[in-house]
C-alpha cells in the first residue's frame, strides 16, 4: 500500500495536468486562437468599443481571419483594438481597408469586420493601424425607433379621428351617394376633351403660321426674311430721317422768319407796322373803302342809265341774245350727253 502511494500521486497529477491541458486546448480552439499557425498583429482605433471583448472573431469580407487579442483604452476618446490575423491574409488585406464593429447576427456576439476599399493601396505589414468606421449605436437606434413609434402613434390617433369625422359626415356620404356626379364628371371630361382638340387645332394653325413666316410668306415673313424688303425699308427709314432733318431745318428757318417778321412788325417802319399801329392810316383806309363803295354804286347807276339810252340799247340787247344762245347750246350738249349714256 505504501509502495503504490507515490505512483498513485504521480498518476493523479498526470491525469489532472492532462485534463487541464485538454480544457485549455478546447478553450483556445473555441476562440480560434490558431495556436499552431503564423499570424500578424494589426491595430485599429474606435471611439466606442460597443462591448467588444478579447477573443471575438475578426472577419474579412465575411470570412473569419483572426481574433481580437486585446482591447485597451489609449485616452478618453480613443480605444485601441489589437487583432491577430492569419499570416496568409497579409497578401489580401490592404492598408486602406476599413475596420468596423458589428454583431454576429441580430443578438449575437460582437466582432470586427474588415471591409476592403476600392482605392488602390499597399498590403499591410506587422503593427499597421487600419482606419475605422463609427460603429452603429444600438442604444441610439432604439431611442430613435422609440421616438418614431411615438410619432406613428400620434399619426395613427389623428388618422383615427379623421376617419371618425368622415364616418360621421352626412354631407360627404350624400356627395358620394349622388348618382348624378359620375354623369357630370363624364360630361366634364367630354368638354375637356373638346377643349383639348380645339387647343391642338389652334396649335397646329399656329405652327402653320410659324412655318409660313419662316419660309418668308406673308407680310410678317417678308418683313423678317426678305432681304430686298429689309433693304428698301432701311432706305425708306434713311429718307424719312433725312426728311425729318430737312423739316427741322425748315422749321428753324420758318421760326427765324417769323421772329424777323414779328420784329419788323413790332419795331420796323414798314407798311405792315403802319397798318397795325398807325390809327391815321386806318382812318384813311376806311375812308378810301367808303369812297370805293360810293364810286361802285355810282358806276352801277351809270350803267343802268346807259342801258336805257337809245344809243347803247341795241348793244346791250345783242349781248343778252348771245348770252341766251350760249346757255341754249350748253343745255343741248348736256341733254345729248345724258341720252348717249343711257343708250
Amino acid at each position: 500500500m505504501s509502495k503504490n502511494t507515490p505512483n498513485n500521486i504521480k498518476l493523479g497529477a498526470f491525469v489532472v495536468a492532462g485534463i487541464f491541458f485538454l480544457i485549455l486546448m478546447l478553450y483556445m480552439i473555441g476562440k480560434n486562437e490558431s495556436l499552431f499557425g503564423a499570424k500578424i498583429t494589426l491595430k485599429t482605433h474606435f471611439r466606442n468599443a460597443q462591448g467588444l471583448l478579447p477573443g471575438n472573431n475578426i472577419r474579412y469580407s465575411g470570412i473569419e481571419v483572426g481574433t481580437v487579442k486585446r482591447v485597451s483604452i489609449l485616452n478618453d476618446t480613443t480605444i485601441e483594438v489589437v487583432m491577430m490575423i492569419k499570416e496568409n491574409m497579409r497578401h489580401y488585406i490592404r492598408k486602406n481597408a476599413i475596420a468596423s464593429i458589428n454583431t454576429d447576427g441580430l443578438m449575437g456576439n460582437k466582432l470586427v469586420n474588415i471591409t476592403p476599399s476600392e482605392a488602390p493601396a499597399a498590403f499591410v505589414n506587422e503593427g499597421d493601424i487600419l482606419p475605422s468606421r463609427k460603429p452603429l449605436d444600438t442604444d441610439e437606434m432604439m431611442r430613435v425607433l422609440s421616438e418614431t413609434n411615438n410619432d406613428i402613434a400620434v399619426v395613427a390617433e389623428d388618422l383615427k379621428k379623421s376617419i371618425q369625422r368622415i364616418n360621421n359626415s352626412t354631407a360627404l356620404w350624400n356627395l358620394l351617394g349622388d348618382e348624378s356626379i359620375p354623369q357630370n364628371l363624364r360630361n366634364s371630361m367630354v368638354q375637356v376633351q373638346r377643349a383639348t382638340l380645339g387647343v391642338n387645332s389652334m396649335v397646329g394653325d399656329l405652327q402653320m403660321v410659324v412655318d409660313h413666316v419662316q419660309s418668308g410668306q406673308g407680310a410678317l415673313g417678308t418683313v423678317l426674311y426678305d432681304t430686298a424688303f429689309n433693304r428698301n425699308l432701311n432706305e425708306a427709314l434713311v429718307k424719312v430721317r433725312s426728311i425729318g432733318e430737312q423739316a427741322d431745318t425748315l422749321s428753324s428757318q420758318i421760326s427765324a422768319l417769323a421772329s424777323s417778321i414779328n420784329k419788323d412788325v413790332q419795331q420796323g417802319e414798314g407798311v405792315v407796322n403802319a397798318l397795325l399801329k398807325d390809327k391815321d392810316i386806318t382812318v384813311k383806309l376806311n375812308n378810301s373803302l367808303q369812297n370805293i363803295e360810293k364810286g361802285t354804286e355810282s358806276f352801277h347807276q351809270n350803267m343802268e342809265a346807259l342801258k336805257s339810252n337809245f344809243l347803247f340799247r341795241g348793244y346791250f340787247r345783242k349781248q343778252e341774245r348771245l348770252k341766251r344762245q350760249k346757255e341754249s347750246a350748253a343745255e343741248a350738249r348736256d341733254s345729248n350727253g345724258k341720252l348717249s349714256s343711257v343708250n
